[in-house]
């Protein structure tokens, strides 16, 4: 075996067994000197310490290396845990946020839905409406109550307001654009019905028709209209 040193096993352990031998040699009345004992032992190595002593500081240095080791691994497995934790939590917190993301975009959705649904949905069609030779204001606006969904006359009637003051029989001079809410060129309103020029409620259905296509609702063609005066 080579004479490795293990200086601080090797110390303790001589250092013990010297000592051993010291006492005993006070006992029987030699005068060794335990300083001597001591200095002898820091500079012995594991070849010095006898044969018994040296399997004790073999196991006693493997011990510590091995709590060594696994307290390194315990650290490094506490990280590591700590960070999956982190990871976990992460994708976790992300998850649950899309999925709420997703359920307020789907209600939102439905809820826009909805409100198209019924706004074409007219409560009575034009063909409801007797026809008569002329229709006042307050008539004019009576039937378009009928006919346009609650949450969506108020917008229509604002449109009417500005084009052609609730007057079917409004015409721009010089652009031609004619009606309620001054179709351009007026003819266009006879997909709603023949007698588009002097029906109302004919004007009111092809109206919420171009309203609907284009702008999803009266309430959408008004935003636009406010933000250009013309839709």
């Amino acid at each position: 075996m080579s004479r490795i040193s293990v200086r601080g096993f090797a110390v303790a352990s001589a250092t013990a067994v010297t000592t051993v031998g010291a006492v005993v040699g006070v006992a029987s009345g030699s005068q060794a000197s335990v300083g001597n004992t001591e200095a002898t032992a820091a500079d012995a190595t594991i070849a010095d310490i006898p044969a018994g002593q040296q399997a004790q500081v073999q196991t006693a240095s493997l011990t510590q290396q091995a709590d060594t080791a696994s307290t390194q691994a315990d650290t490094a497995a506490l990280k590591s845990a700590q960070e999956s934790a982190r990871k976990a939590a992460a994708e976790t917190a992300q998850s649950k946020k899309d999925a709420a993301d997703k359920a307020k975009a789907d209600k939102e959705a439905k809820e826009r839905e909805k409100a198209l649904a019924a706004s074409r949905s007219a409560v009575r069609d034009a063909s409801d409406f007797v026809s008569k030779a002329s229709y006042s204001i307050a008539e004019t606006q009576s039937m378009a109550r009928q006919m346009i969904a609650s949450d969506q006359f108020q917008c229509f009637s604002n449109i009417v307001d500005h084009e052609s003051g609730w007057n079917y029989r409004a015409t721009n001079a010089s652009s031609g654009a004619y009606g309620l809410v001054q179709a351009l060129p007026g003819s266009k309103m006879s997909s709603a019905g023949s007698d588009w020029q002097t029906n109302p409620a004919t004007q009111i259905k092809w109206g919420l028709n171009y309203m609907n296509s284009r702008y999803g609702s009266p309430c959408g063609a008004w935003s636009f209209w406010q933000a250009n005066s013309w839709y």
